[in-house]
């Protein structure tokens, strides 16, 4: 099927309209449509053939008209167009702009949000755990905007102290660990082997794998806290 033109939005979102008992008129000066009911302020509605920052910027720029400013795309399918559109959703309410979509083949238009103005809901959760980790965090690690893979986060810098104790130490119980490390995770850490570093070898005492001693002997992670050698006790 070819990719549809805007011009091919056209029709659904005429009738779409008309059926809520708008005037419909498409390109009036720089709109692709504008709707007018009685004394209510006007419905613009810019088409795109998809989700682009232009289409967005179009769309804000005629909040100077009226409040009611919608964009429209055809609607895809898949799972990676249901979570571009979701984003896309977000962005919308952010902005206080409505969305649409047309399914091209049966032309059936939808509105997924509406105008309005933008009230975020805060979560006081997901800020708890952002000052966690910064807090947790030890020294600066990471380029701000590098990938997920290889950060180093509050819970490696710990994994890294315990499996430096233990490939200086060798076995030992979580407690020690926790006690010559200040790693008061230190026995969680070990016993869930996110890293694939640690083994039980008996019964609360805790060693290193292959991997582990891999990732000790390898470059210092950056900010990766440092403490002095610790003798074992018996």
């Amino acid at each position: 099927m070819p990719k549809p033109k805007e011009s091919d939005l056209y029709p659904a979102v005429k009738s779409y309209l008309e059926a809520q008992g708008y005037e419909v008129k498409g390109e009036i000066g720089a709109v692709d449509v504008m709707a007018v009911r009685q004394d209510e302020d006007p419905v613009i509605v810019e088409l795109k053939a998809g989700f682009a920052l232009a289409l967005f910027h179009q769309a804000v720029a005629r909040q100077v008209v009226t409040d009611a400013v919608y964009i429209c795309v055809p609607l895809g399918s898949g799972k990676r167009f249901a979570k571009v559109l979701k984003d896309n959703t977000a962005l919308c309410r952010r902005l206080g702009l409505g969305l649409m979509t047309v399914r091209m083949r049966d032309g059936f238009a939808e509105v997924h949000c509406d105008p309005g103005p933008y009230r975020p809901v805060k979560s006081p959760p997901r800020r708890g755990r952002l000052l966690r980790e910064f807090q947790a965090r030890v020294g600066d690690p990471n380029n701000g905007g590098q990938t997920r893979v290889g950060l180093v986060t509050a819970y490696r810098q710990d994994a890294i102290l315990c499996a430096r104790y233990l490939a200086g130490q060798g076995p030992a119980k979580g407690a020690l660990v926790a006690k010559a490390t200040g790693v008061g995770r230190a026995t969680r850490i070990m016993a869930d082997d996110h890293y694939s570093w640690f083994e039980r070898v008996s019964t609360g005492i805790y060693g290193l794998t292959p991997k582990g001693r891999e990732a000790v002997t390898a470059p210092v992670d950056a900010g990766a806290r440092q403490t002095p050698p610790q003798t074992a006790t018996p």
